[in-house]
């Protein structure tokens, strides 16, 4: 019988932050992607670009609260039958991809504090949100914005390949291994009929 201390699925709280950031990132992906297209209008591109900051510091917002919440409740347990490196690898990804989440949308908000233009920023045309103190009073602002561009970009394209490695393996789980791992994430669907694999014991690192 499965302990109230041992969850099989993630909380209601946890599934909506998950689904919720991943929208908002698959968004900030494609806008960002078609904001830096040529041949762009300049309103076009100056409300695209508004776009792609009201996401982003959603998206910081929304992981914050995921992290905080994720420390506070116990996730399910990863399953049994996975190998330890595997195991080691799922934790190392996830802890990884929550490094990305933070630190994009703050690498990206360094950007547009940094930019010579001191464009201002207001979140979906409606609330104003204020630079990152000192990288706004610098005298020379041009190479601190290219640096911080190059790590923002470099790290978008890091976050792409980890979302796609992220999605294969949750499908090679669900199709090829048949076991609960997908669904523990999933909304409002009921338990596959899989395999039932029983739970590896609590490590520290897939918390």
């Amino acid at each position: 019988m499965q302990s109230a201390a041992t969850p099989r699925r993630y909380t209601t709280v946890a599934i909506l932050l998950h689904w919720l950031i991943a929208l908002g990132v698959l968004g900030m992906i494609g806008i960002g992607l078609a904001m830096t297209r040529g041949g762009l209008a300049p309103m076009r591109q100056f409300q695209l670009y508004q776009w792609h900051k009201s996401l982003g510091i959603t998206v910081l917002l929304l992981a914050v609260l995921r992290v905080a919440w994720r420390l506070l409740h116990r996730p399910p347990p990863l399953p049994a039958a996975m190998p330890r490196a595997e195991r080691r690898a799922a934790s190392a990804a996830h802890g990884l991809l929550y490094l990305l989440l933070l630190g994009l949308p703050l690498t990206g908000w360094a950007v547009v504090s940094a930019s010579p233009f001191n464009i201002p920023t207001v979140l979906y045309g409606l609330v104003p949100w204020p630079h990152l103190p000192v990288l706004s009073d610098l005298p020379n602002k041009a190479p601190v914005e290219a640096a911080l561009k190059l790590v923002h970009g470099y790290g978008a394209w890091v976050l792409i390949g980890l979302l796609l490695l992220h999605l294969g393996a949750a499908l090679r789980h669900h199709l090829v291994l048949r076991d609960d791992t997908l669904w523990r994430m999933l909304p409002l669907v009921p338990r596959p009929g899989a395999r039932s694999l029983p739970p590896a014991e609590p490590e520290r690192s897939a918390r």
